[in-house]
C-alpha cells in the first residue's frame, strides 16, 4: 500500500474546484435561511459525474477509488461548499456493490451513475438506539413473497430528496439470535413506490440545513427481492459502509479546516488594528498555526484510512481515528476563524458562522467523538468494554 503525501489527483482537485465557483457564498447562505435543498449544486456533480465515481464503469460510472472520492469531498469543502447533500451516495454505495445481487446492482446502479436516480437515504439510526444500531426495533417480517416492515428511524437525512433508501431492520427477534448484530438484515427501499403507502417523511427543524428527517413505517410493504444480500447478515454488511463513512465524513472536515485556515490566515493579513496587521500578534497566529498542524496530521491518517479501505485491509480503527483527528481539526480551525474575525465572523457575508455550525456537527456525527475512543480503547488497545 501506498499513499500519497502530495495534491493528488490534481485533475479531480481542478475541476472540482472550477465546478464550485459558481456556487459563492450567497448561494449557500440564500438556501441557508429557506433551508432549501441545493438542487443545481447535486444536479451539477451528478452531470459531471462526480456522484458516480465509485460506481463500476460496467454499471456506467467512473469506478474510481475511495481515495479519489475523498479528495472530491474534501475539495467541496475547501472551496466553500458542502457535499452533505449528497455525500451518501458516496459511503451507503458499499452495501450495494459488495453485496447486492447481480439483478439489483442492474436495475439500479446505471440511473445512480448517470443522475437519473438518487441514493440518498440511510435508515439506520433510531429515536430509542441512537448509535447502538443491535438494538433497533424497526421489524421486518416476511410474508408470502413480501416484507412487511415496522418502526421508525431518525435523522434520516435527505430523504425527501431520495428515490431509494438503504435500510436496516431486525428480521430475526433479539430474544432468538445468539449475538445482537445477528438477525439484521439491509433492504433497498424504492420510496417512490412505497411514499404514502406506509411510509411517511417529517423534517426535522434543526440548527443547520442538513434536509434531515424522521421516517415512520407502518405495515411497509416490500417486494422479496428488496433483501440486500442474505437475511441476517445486515450488521456485517454495513460494517464496510460506516468505515468508508468516517473516512469520507473525515475529508469533508479536511476541507473544512483549510477553508477555515485560508479565510482566518487572509483576514489576518489584510485587518489592521492599532497601526498593525493583527496577524502580526502571537494570539492571532498561534491558534491558526496550530490548527494548520492538526490539519495536516489528520490528513495523514484519512489518506492512511483510505489506502488501508482501497486495499481491502482492515481499517476500523484508522477510519475511526480519522474521523476523530479530521473532526477536531476542523472544529478548532473553525474556532481560530471565528476568533481572528472577532465580531464580524457573526455577520453572514463572511460565511465564517455558517461553516462553524456545519462542522461542529461532526463532533457528533456520524459517530461520536466519545464512542470512537471507547471504540479505540477496547478494539484497538485491549482495555475493557465500557459501552
Amino acid at each position: 500500500m501506498e499513499i500519497a503525501t502530495n495534491e493528488d489527483f490534481p485533475e479531480i482537485r481542478e475541476a472540482i474546484a472550477r465546478l464550485c465557483e459558481p456556487f459563492d457564498d450567497r448561494y449557500w447562505q440564500d438556501l441557508d435561511r429557506r433551508m432549501d435543498y441545493p438542487e443545481e449544486f447535486v444536479r451539477a456533480l451528478s452531470e459531471a459525474g462526480f456522484l458516480g465515481a465509485l460506481i463500476p464503469e460496467e454499471h456506467g460510472g467512473s469506478g474510481l477509488s475511495l481515495r479519489a472520492a475523498t479528495v472530491i469531498l474534501e475539495t467541496i469543502h475547501r472551496n466553500g461548499c458542502n457535499a452533505a447533500a449528497c455525500h451518501a451516495q458516496m459511503y451507503i454505495m458499499g452495501t450495494l456493490l459488495r453485496h447486492g445481487s447481480e439483478a439489483q446492482k442492474k436495475a439500479y446502479l446505471p440511473g445512480i451513475a448517470s443522475g437519473e436516480l438518487r441514493l440518498q437515504a440511510f435508515g439506520v439510526t433510531e429515536p430509542t438506539s441512537g448509535t447502538d444500531t443491535s438494538s433497533l426495533k424497526t421489524r421486518a417480517v416476511k410474508k408470502g413473497d413480501r416484507w412487511i416492515v415496522n418502526g421508525q428511524k431518525v435523522w434520516t437525512s435527505r430523504a425527501k430528496q431520495s428515490d431509494l433508501m438503504v435500510l436496516i431492520a431486525r428480521t430475526t427477534p433479539v430474544e432468538e439470535v445468539k449475538r445482537r448484530s445477528d438477525g439484521l438484515s439491509v433492504f433497498l427501499v424504492d420510496m417512490r413506490e412505497v411514499l404514502g403507502k406506509g411510509l411517511e417523511i417529517r423534517p426535522i427543524d434543526a440548527m443547520i440545513n442538513h434536509n434531515t428527517n424522521e421516517i415512520f413505517m407502518s405495515e411497509m410493504e416490500l417486494p422479496e427481492d428488496a433483501l440486500i444480500g442474505e437475511e441476517g447478515r445486515g450488521f456485517r454488511y454495513i460494517l464496510d459502509g460506516m468505515n468508508a463513512e468516517r473516512i469520507l465524513i473525515s475529508s469533508e472536515c479536511i476541507g473544512d479546516a483549510r477553508w477555515f485556515i485560508d479565510r482566518a490566515s487572509t483576514y489576518a493579513r489584510d485587518r489592521h488594528v492599532f497601526g498593525r496587521a493583527i496577524g502580526q500578534n502571537q494570539g492571532i497566529q498561534f491558534p491558526i498555526a496550530r490548527a494548520h498542524a492538526e490539519t495536516e496530521a489528520a490528513d495523514l491518517m484519512v489518506r492512511k484510512a483510505a489506502g488501508l479501505f482501497d486495499a481491502g485491509e482492515p481499517c476500523g480503527g484508522e477510519a475511526n481515528m480519522a474521523k476523530l483527528l479530521a473532526s477536531e481539526a476542523s472544529w478548532h480551525a473553525g474556532e481560530a476563524a471565528m476568533q481572528t474575525h472577532g465580531g464580524f465572523a457573526f455577520a453572514s457575508e463572511y460565511a465564517i458562522e455558517r461553516k462553524w455550525r456545519e462542522t461542529r456537527l461532526y463532533q457528533i456525527a456520524p459517530i461520536s467523538t466519545n464512542l470512537i475512543l471507547a471504540f479505540l480503547a477496547h478494539q484497538v488497545l485491549g482495555l475493557p468494554k465500557s459501552y
